[in-house]
């Protein structure tokens, strides 16, 4: 299954082991949900997990960024003329409907109503088990 996965989730799960957003990360490194990511995307989450309030090491984020990378999808969507409060989310949008992703965020207020926009609390409910 594909996912876009919004920095947020990313920085709760660096915080917080065990929480939805680590299981969802976890899912992530194992290979069982295919990232999908662009240039704008990789260079947002580096920027952020590197800021000095965080206090994550580099080894840390960029093992982390560097999995994403070696399991994930690369693409280059086209641009979509949907309104957003903060041009900053249009990105993790943009990639998701290319990619036919679940887009998995903190911030559901931030983004355009849409089922393939999910909490992390709401995709892992949906998520199959293993070996299911």
């Amino acid at each position: 299954m594909r996912v876009v996965v919004d920095t947020n989730i990313l920085v709760s799960a660096f915080w917080a082991a065990p929480s939805m957003p680590a299981e969802i990360l976890s899912l992530v490194l194992s290979g069982e949900l295919v990232p999908c990511y662009d240039d704008r995307i990789m260079t947002e989450y580096r920027e952020v997990l590197m800021r000095p309030k965080f206090n994550f090491t580099a080894r840390e984020v960029f093992g982390v960024l560097g999995q994403i990378e070696a399991v994930g999808l690369f693409v280059s969507p086209p641009p979509l003329s949907v309104p957003f409060a903060d041009e900053d989310d249009r990105k993790f949008y943009e990639v998701a409907k290319y990619c036919g992703a679940v887009l998995i965020t903190g911030n559901l207020r931030h983004f355009p109503e849409d089922e393939m926009v999910q909490s992390a609390s709401a995709f892992l409910l949906k998520f199959p088990p293993l070996g299911a």
